[in-house]
């Protein structure tokens, strides 16, 4: 192996800073990284094409096809760059079971929730290769080109950000969905292993489960709608302050215009200036003053009547799931084991979905709601028993 890796070497302690930029990163790091990079970008190849097929018939289609080809030149990018550096590369392959996924993804997630994931991807690639570009590992040209498969994956980023803003709507009443379903499994979950702890009959405990889900959702469906209601209430009125204020009386609005702009280290002349023009133009001055002040976009306000109807149907969906098998007639041990499986299944999909939507790392967040959901679950159970041997209940 030829050491013509251009870094600097030295001891395996540095300081924050340095580390920060690359000094003191080990050969063997820097490799990891290059070899991350291109088999990364060989999965990104294979899974835009793949995409691309599936939106043959739609502009996107074509989106997916260009970046794919893209994509492309950036494997070849690393080939090279690893070959010429004494590495085979030709084990670095992509995971036939990932790219399936990948694949099915917009069956499975729908439209909206696929160019998230992918938003995603483009975002960790940004990070990947901002951490490569600090290391210093390139030398001239391949330091410019290097530069050049940055600014690629920042335009694929912002390429699905701009689609992903099209359904925008339907992602935040998603999150009331994923929120409800969560809440009832992990509710009537905990319900029916508490009750089947105490009990020990199938009967008991899908009925006690049944008549707890059932208010759970009507609770949830109406408070979810009402919280809604009242929160867009007072946005509207927030709204409607700013947009009088601006039409009528805009000249009060441009010394906050320019302190906001000089806080974001505009110079003064620049913040005047913007600030001067803005008073012209009302619509876009109060939706100045209503984002920079109150983070508010009437685009953004959620329909009550929405957010109650998917947070309550969810809810009762994701409480309908651990309460079949007790519906079955099987052991309640057994019911309990299917219940527990069917409920670590969908707390895993539940994970899945969350992590998307809050832009969150997707295997920490599932195994966070695993473990929380089956240690409520478990905890309540334990209480059952307890209470049973207490209060002197036979357990079958």
């Amino acid at each position: 192996m030829r050491n013509s890796f251009p870094f600097v070497v030295v001891n395996s302690t540095c300081k924050q800073a340095d580390c920060a930029r690359g000094v003191g990163m080990s050969k063997e790091t820097a490799f990891r990284l290059a070899k991350k990079a291109l088999e990364d970008e060989i999965l990104a190849t294979s899974i835009y094409a793949k995409l691309s097929k599936r939106f043959v018939q739609d502009p996107l289609g074509s989106k997916f096809h260009q970046i794919s080809k893209m994509e492309g030149d950036h494997v070849r990018y690393w080939r090279s760059f690893l070959e010429k550096r004494g590495h085979d590369v030709t084990s670095i392959r992509v995971g036939k079971l990932k790219l399936m996924a990948y694949g099915y993804m917009p069956a499975i997630l729908g439209r909206g929730l696929t160019l998230r994931v992918m938003e995603m991807s483009e975002g960790d690639a940004v990070d990947l290769y901002s951490e490569i570009m600090e290391a210093h590992i390139a030398q001239e040209p391949e330091a410019q080109m290097l530069k050049g498969i940055l600014e690629d994956e920042l335009v694929h980023e912002q390429e699905f950000y701009k689609e992903e803003s099209r359904f925008e709507g339907f992602l935040t009443y998603v999150k009331d969905a994923v929120l409800g379903m969560n809440d009832g499994l992990v509710e009537i979950l905990s319900v029916t292993t508490g009750l089947a702890g105490v009990y020990g009959n199938s009967l008991q405990v899908a009925l006690g489960g049944f008549i707890v889900a059932i208010a759970g959702a009507l609770s949830m469906g109406i408070s979810t709608y009402a919280s809604a209601r009242a929160q867009r209430q007072v946005h509207e009125g927030i709204l409607r302050r700013i947009a009088r204020a601006s039409r009528y009386v805009a000249h009060v609005f441009t010394e906050r215009v320019s302190s906001h702009m000089s806080k974001r280290g505009y110079s003064k002349e620049v913040s005047k200036a913007v600030a001067e023009e803005s008073v012209k133009h009302h619509e876009t001055l109060s939706r100045f003053i209503a984002e920079e002040e109150h983070g508010l976009r009437r685009e953004a306000l959620v329909n009550p009547m929405m957010a109650g109807s998917y947070a309550g149907l969810f809810n009762a969906f994701g409480a309908l799931l651990p309460l079949l098998p007790y519906f079955f007639g099987l052991t309640t041990a057994a019911a309990v084991l299917l219940s527990v499986t069917l409920a670590g299944v969908t707390l895993a999909a539940t994970g899945l979905l969350v992590a998307i939507l809050a832009n969150m790392r997707i295997r920490t967040k599932i195994v966070e709601m695993i473990l929380s959901g089956l240690g409520s679950a478990a905890a309540t159970y334990l209480i059952g028993k307890i209470a049973s041997f207490l209060l002197g209940i036979n357990s079958i």
